[in-house]
């Protein structure tokens, strides 16, 4: 595999992350060895297993706690948030240990989490969003990841000109935070206009979405050279208009994403339409909230917040 990191870009992150975030799997599990959360049950949910990141996530999060002694109970709702916020609910009533969040925005199920800050069940989050009441929310510096994204592709992809299509997904406090820095930062380029954002549909998934989207958006959009670039705010959606525009022998546009993909990667690496993605330290996250459950359900206090693991900027050679 083939990277190459964005000078100084990995400084940035550092300064805003733990020194955990470079602690690997085997290591923790040494340090934890001796925790004591035997029998501790801990509940993940999710609304979106079937993403290759947060399924990710989530085994790294039960191999870790396992390890460490708990019992880890994996809910995962199908992007469904009524049926979320009624698991949320299982929770309390089963009085959990400690309840982990994993790439779901706590503001949708506000009312349940307060039941269970009520109960006193620690509330941890990774790539999501946070609210006062939980404990720790573990993920990127999503704002400096999305300005760094869009700035690399206005400025060096681009050469500060042509046309950008934009796609996201709103509900997701981490694709938010990205969006806005690219809404924000695309003002200061005159010579670069903004075709359309787009909206993926996470429900239908968010590679068909994004492969369909192109599609249509290069009918409307048909001369070569009309559209420059697209900005997407995840690897799934840049891997669907990847396709797209592969099948349609438009190999002229550029696209990034962000994540770290392994399949966003290798398109990467093979001279394909995407030309960069952004990758997180989704094991850093995770091990950031390991480590405090560990820390916490041994009778010990954490510091509480966002905290953030470092990433990085990978381009083909």
């Amino acid at each position: 595999m083939n990277k190459k990191v964005l000078a100084g870009f990995t400084s940035l992150f550092m300064a805003g992350s733990l020194a955990v975030c470079g602690m690997g799997m085997t290591a923790f599990a040494e340090d934890s060895a001796d925790a004591q959360i035997s029998g501790k049950k801990v509940s993940i949910l999710t609304p979106y297993l079937s993403s290759v990141t947060t399924k990710q996530m989530v085994d790294t999060l039960t191999s870790g706690l396992e390890g460490a002694g708990a019992e880890v109970n994996v809910v995962d709702t199908k992007s469904d948030f009524g049926e979320l916020a009624s698991r949320i609910e299982d929770v309390v009533t089963t009085n959990a240990d400690a309840m982990i969040l994993v790439s779901a925005d706590p503001n949708q199920v506000k009312t349940q989490l307060n039941e269970a800050f009520e109960a006193n069940i620690p509330v941890f989050g990774v790539d999501s969003g946070y609210i006062e009441g939980m404990q720790v929310n573990a993920t990127s510096d999503n704002y400096a990841m999305g300005e760094a994204m869009a700035k690399y592709l206005f400025e060096d992809l681009m050469n500060e000109e042509g046309t950008v299509i934009a796609l996201t997904y709103r509900p997701h406090p981490g694709v938010v935070k990205r969006s806005e820095a690219f809404d924000d930062l695309i003002g200061n380029y005159p010579n670069i206009t903004l075709i359309t954002e787009q909206e993926v549909n996470v429900e239908a998934g968010p590679i068909e979405s994004s492969r369909e989207i192109m599609e249509s958006l290069l009918l409307a959009n048909a001369e070569k050279d009309s559209v420059t670039a697209v900005f997407c705010a995840w690897d799934e959606p840049a891997i669907g208009v990847t396709q797209a525009l592969q099948e349609a022998g438009r190999d002229e546009v550029i696209v990034t994403g962000v994540d770290g993909n392994s399949q966003a990667v290798e398109l990467i690496n093979s001279d394909s339409n995407l030309k960069a993605t952004m990758s997180q330290n989704f094991d850093g996250m995770c091990d950031i909230v390991i480590s405090d459950i560990v820390t916490l359900l041994s009778g010990n206090e954490i510091e509480t917040g966002e905290k953030y693991a470092p990433g990085e900027l990978i381009k083909a050679e």
